[in-house]
C-alpha cells in the first residue's frame, strides 16, 4: 500500500513543498494544497492518510481509500500514544504521506513527530478538510478538501 515517489511530474509539487518549508523554518517536509495531495493520492503517488478522529470521520466525511490513523480521538482529542507506530505500520517510513485533518493545525503537528520519528517523505495537506473558520466562525466556506470539491463520501 505504501507508494513510494517515483521520477514523475508531481515531484516538483514536493520539491516545491520543501522549498517552502526550509524557508519558513519546518521540521518537516512541508504542505501541499487539497488539489496536489488530491492529484498525488488518485496517481498512486502517495498514500493519504486521515488524521482526524473516528467520530469527525463518521458525522462530517472522508476520503474513500484514505488510510485512517487517528492523531487523537475522542471528544477531548487525547493524543494517540501509538500515532507514530500505526501510522509506520500502514505507510512505511519511506512513503510519500499526505496527512490529512480538519483544517491543517493537527496533520502539521503529525507530520512534525513523524518527521521525527524518521519518515522522510510526510507532508501536511493544507487547509484540512473542512478549511479554515470563516468571519462568523464556520469552516467549509473558504477553502479545504470539501470546499474545493474534492471527492468524500459520508456515512
Amino acid at each position: 500500500m505504501a507508494a513510494v515517489l517515483e521520477e514523475r511530474p508531481t515531484n516538483a509539487v514536493l520539491a516545491t513543498a520543501r522549498e517552502k518549508a526550509a524557508s519558513a523554518g519546518l521540521t518537516y517536509p512541508g504542505g501541499v494544497s487539497p488539489q496536489d495531495a488530491w492529484a498525488l493520492f488518485s496517481s498512486g503517488d502517495a498514500v493519504l492518510v486521515d488524521v482526524r478522529t473516528a467520530e469527525e470521520r463518521k458525522f462530517v466525511g472522508y476520503v474513500p481509500g484514505a488510510v485512517h490513523v487517528p492523531w487523537a480521538t475522542g471528544t477531548s482529542l487525547t493524543r494517540n500514544p501509538r500515532f507514530v507506530r500505526e501510522l509506520e505500520s500502514k505507510t512505511g517510513k519511506d512513503a510519500v504521506v499526505l496527512l490529512l485533518c480538519r483544517s491543517g493545525n493537527r496533520s502539521a503537528l503529525a507530520a512534525e513527530a513523524a518527521s521525527k520519528a524518521g519518515f522522510t517523505q510526510v507532508f501536511n495537506v493544507l487547509e484540512g478538510f473542512e478549511g479554515d473558520l470563516n468571519d462568523g466562525q464556520h469552516r467549509g466556506t473558504l477553502n479545504g478538501w470539501r470546499f474545493v470539491g474534492l471527492p468524500w463520501v459520508q456515512d
